[in-house]
């Protein structure tokens, strides 16, 4: 229930809801986050590598007609943001060391 008692929250509480989800998921695959919550912009999730430091990125997570979903910050999907473990399965592909 949010605090005006509608039970529906703001969709800067569900942003950050789901980055948290996404977050955690990513920490226990051995990941740095860093959740980013600047005033004059959206909230974002820093992720980084761990063994490589150079391999780094800000994730989004953007609702659209056909809900909500993560995105790189070039603005491409990654996964629906319902979908923590696609997402973070794709994110660990891409930040990987090879």
């Amino acid at each position: 229930m949010t605090p005006d008692g509608s039970g529906t929250a703001a969709p800067a509480d569900l942003r950050v809801e789901y980055l948290e989800k996404l977050g955690d998921e990513l920490v226990h695959r051995g990941f740095r986050v860093r959740l980013n919550t600047p005033l004059e912009k959206p909230a974002s999730l820093h992720v980084m590598n761990p063994r490589a430091t150079v391999l780094t990125e800000d994730i989004l997570a953007e609702a659209d007609a056909d809900g909500w979903w993560f995105h790189w910050s070039w603005a491409e999907r990654i996964a629906a943001a319902d979908d923590v473990a696609a997402a973070a399965d794709r994110i660990a592909r891409v930040l990987a060391v090879r």
